[in-house]
């Protein structure tokens, strides 16, 4: 049977620029972004997350059916709509995120009536993948409860890929971020980090170094993505290694480049391919996805070959 993979967070609508300063609506979000190029590149992917009952909320759950994404362990909420964020880019196509987001529906996932539901269906794959981003949503109570789900999940054979993602605006302090990522790396089997993140959380001073701290705290396997330059791959009991891009590429705009790699990554690496061909491989949909505007690039730009 192949291989099954959950992604959980949230996901927004999305204001990204256009020409002459108008902004097209779209939508995205870190662990959506991830989950639709997993389906793209072939994986049976099921996105966890609540939305409310409205029009917009409708026409995501469509898109992500088209994209082959399921949709079926999604909960609605009556009377609320989804949170929404606008991209700005600068010229080197970095790009500055606005929110609005405090009553997300996604925030409940885990604080609902039928949460007992979401949980006993983690249970049931054979990767979950997950942010900081998505850490940050559900306050104390409710990443107690996840932590519980992914350690049932974990007792049955899956495994647990996450991302730091750090985004200070998204937590009360530090210190509190800290926590939470140190509970999470316990149970994570693949950690796909970037330097900036890990950096900011940890004052890390090197990729390499950010990468032996990460081994030391629970992941068997440890990528350290650096935008342009190398990526490190860590995996236990080896050396680390540096995975360089194939081609340097000017960015329009590096919304979802990690997201991106990671999808890429998780993919090879759940049909069997070697770590460091698959971060290879999350290199090469990333310089696809940073030469297109937005999170979610057209069909038609994917690479031929990942």
């Amino acid at each position: 049977m192949a291989p099954r993979a959950a992604s959980i967070g949230e996901c927004m609508l999305e204001l990204s620029p256009r020409d002459g300063g108008l902004f097209a609506l779209g939508y995205g979000g870190d662990t959506l972004n991830t989950a639709v190029y997993m389906a793209r590149l072939g994986v049976a992917v099921d996105y966890l997350t609540a939305l409310g009952d409205d029009g917009f909320s409708d026409k995501m759950l469509a898109a992500w059916r088209a994209e082959g994404v399921g949709t079926g362990q999604v909960r609605r909420l009556p009377g609320r709509l989804p949170g929404l964020y606008l991209i700005e880019t600068d010229a080197q196509g970095e790009r500055r995120f606005s929110y609005w987001r405090d009553r997300a529906p996604a925030r409940e996932l885990f604080a609902l009536p039928e949460t007992p539901s979401v949980v006993d269906a983690i249970a049931g794959y054979n990767l979950v993948y997950l942010s900081g981003i998505s850490l940050s949503l559900y306050g104390a109570e409710g990443r107690q409860v996840l932590m519980g789900a992914l350690d049932a999940a974990r007792a049955g054979g899956a495994q647990l890929a996450f991302d730091s993602n750090y985004r200070p605006r998204n937590w009360p302090d530090i210190a509190t971020a800290r926590a939470a990522m140190a509970e999470i790396l316990k149970r994570t089997d693949i950690a796909l980090v970037s330097f900036d993140d890990e950096r900011a959380l940890w004052n890390d001073d090197a990729p390499i170094a950010a990468a032996r701290r990460l081994a030391t705290l629970g992941p068997a396997e440890v990528v350290v993505k650096d935008a342009a330059d190398p990526a490190v791959v860590l995996v236990a009991g080896a050396s680390p290694e540096l995975v360089v891009p194939e081609s340097a590429v000017t960015p329009v705009d590096t919304t979802a480049a990690g997201d991106s790699f990671n999808a890429a990554y998780l993919a090879a690496r759940l049909n069997g391919v070697a770590p460091i061909e698959a971060a290879r491989a999350g290199h090469r949909l990333a310089a696809a996805v940073i030469r297109h505007p937005g999170a979610i690039i057209p069909r038609r730009a994917m690479p031929a070959t990942i």
